[in-house]
């Protein structure tokens, strides 16, 4: 398996992008999850500091559902406490112990265990994947390709949040393949490529309008750190999520069935539930 090759979308594709990110970022309950969830991530904790250990939690996040983060949370925390080389040293009887509550217990630790395996190889090659002008797109099809059970959509988490929420990573989960590319017109291609092509597609559009997007995040009133010198593409990952997860799964009756061809998204007059006159 090889990196993809990026292609810069075009110009009606990345204005689309760019004006979904723009309408969703002033929707107040979009706003709460980010502010929630941007300075200190509840799935992605800044309390764990091992870039091994997250990046074995971006890969038990996996297909754990929201209304588990409670449950998730005690899990993340009690393998923090063990540490990395503990984890290592562990049995796959005891894995499975802190794992049970997540379910799907032989694939976490297949997981962890290939993990493990990939980055001693890294180790041995001296490859860093935190280290600064490393290749992300290497390593994320290094990763999809060496773990079990990983694929683009786990390498795109673990990499984030190993290298930090403002490496320049957006990873792109199922919902935002099947849910949030049809509903901007991207056309994806099959299989767990999608992930990686529109990966590509996002941070394009966020390197090449990250002083609009900074102003933005600014002018909207988010109670946000994002750090000087970097493109605010954890900010924009999180703004997309939520507002796949708030109004596409349903979806929202606010939202507009005729987008992307009407630019307003939600509550315009097209909607279910749009505002009297």
């Amino acid at each position: 398996m090889t990196a993809l090759t990026r292609t810069k979308p075009a110009p009606a594709e990345a204005e689309r992008i760019f004006h979904l990110v723009q309408r969703a970022a002033g929707l107040a309950d979009v706003k709460a999850e980010v502010e929630a969830n941007h300075d200190n991530n509840r799935w992605w904790p800044t309390s764990i500091t091992d870039p091994r250990v997250r990046m074995a939690v971006a890969g038990w996040s996996s297909r754990v559902s929201y209304r588990m983060i409670g449950t998730y949370s005690r899990v993340v925390r009690a393998a923090a406490s063990t540490g990395f080389d503990g984890l290592v040293a562990a049995s796959d009887d005891e894995l499975a112990e802190l794992l049970t509550p997540l379910g799907l217990v032989g694939s976490r630790v297949g997981y962890f265990r290939s993990l493990t395996e990939l980055l001693l190889w890294w180790e041995k090659e001296s490859i860093d994947p935190t280290a600064d002008g490393a290749d992300c797109d290497a390593l994320i099809t290094a990763f999809a390709q060496e773990v079990r059970g990983a694929s683009y959509k786990v390498a795109q988490c673990a990499l984030l949040y190993a290298r930090g929420y403002h490496c320049g990573v957006i990873p792109v989960d199922s919902g935002m393949v099947t849910k949030l590319a049809p509903a901007l017109a991207v056309s994806l291609p099959s299989g767990p490529v999608a992930h990686e092509r529109f990966r590509h597609l996002l941070e394009a559009v966020v390197e090449d309008r990250a002083d609009d997007l900074r102003s933005l995040s600014r002018s909207s009133g988010y109670a946000v750190s994002i750090p000087e010198q970097t493109v605010p593409s954890w900010w924009t990952h999180l703004v997309l999520i939520y507002f796949k997860r708030l109004y596409l799964n349903g979806p929202s009756p606010r939202l507009c069935p005729l987008r992307p061809l009407c630019g307003d998204t939600v509550d315009c007059s097209h909607a279910r539930s749009a505002p009297d006159g």
